[in-house]
């Protein structure tokens, strides 16, 4: 009896956008984590948008999206290259002038975004993601790949905010998170906004 092979799953999603840390972090899970999101993003023939290092938990999902054979872009502003861009860079590089330009480009070119485990520089981007959707500024879809509850401590003081009345809840409903890349992708698949536009999308470049 012939085995067929099992059909690429369809995406809405184009190319998505993986917000990580230059860090590999102590726990292995969080390396396993970045290969699987990888993985899964290969599985639905999506392209990956990232910051452009080679080391870390960047360099591990890159690596595996690019040997799945689907298209890598990697946005790095030019001073940061030397620090960042060590060992053999897979894909596509591209240089931009400072890290303002990097976080519009890589909203640009992305359909959602996903934050992996990560230290300062995951947080400002995501949360900076997180803002232009509550402005209404874009309607893509934003996920945390809460890989052993790394995020739990954030989630905790978002609904600290949402209880003291400086987020409102429906600004809470723009965070999508799950422990596994197969659940968080499917989640995004299913997103639905629910933000009203506060701000132009005409100024910023970004698009929906």
């Amino acid at each position: 009896m012939e085995i067929k092979a099992e059909p690429m799953q369809k995406s809405k999603f184009k190319r998505i956008c993986v917000f990580c840390g230059s860090s590999q972090g102590k726990k292995s899970s969080y390396q396993d984590a970045a290969v699987d999101l990888g993985n899964e993003l290969v599985s639905r023939n999506i392209d990956l948008v990232y910051g452009g290092g080679s080391i870390g938990l960047m360099g591990l999902v890159s690596q595996a999206v690019h040997d799945g054979g689907r298209h890598v872009i990697g946005i790095i502003p030019k001073t940061l290259m030397p620090r960042e861009l060590t060992g053999e860079t897979v894909g596509e590089v591209r240089a931009v002038a400072d890290m303002h330009q990097r976080k519009a480009e890589m909203a640009k070119h992305s359909d959602a975004f996903i934050a992996l485990p990560g230290g300062y520089g995951t947080l400002e981007e995501l949360l900076e993601v997180i803002t232009w959707a509550q402005l209404g500024i874009h309607e893509k879809p934003v996920g945390l790949l809460n890989v052993d509850g790394y995020y739990n401590s954030l989630l905790s003081f978002i609904d600290k905010a949402v209880e003291e009345g400086f987020i409102s809840p429906t600004a809470r409903e723009i965070i999508v998170s799950a422990p596994t890349a197969k659940e968080l992708v499917k989640k995004l698949e299913e997103y639905a906004p629910c933000q009203e536009s506060v701000a132009s999308k005409l100024c910023w470049g970004i698009g929906k």
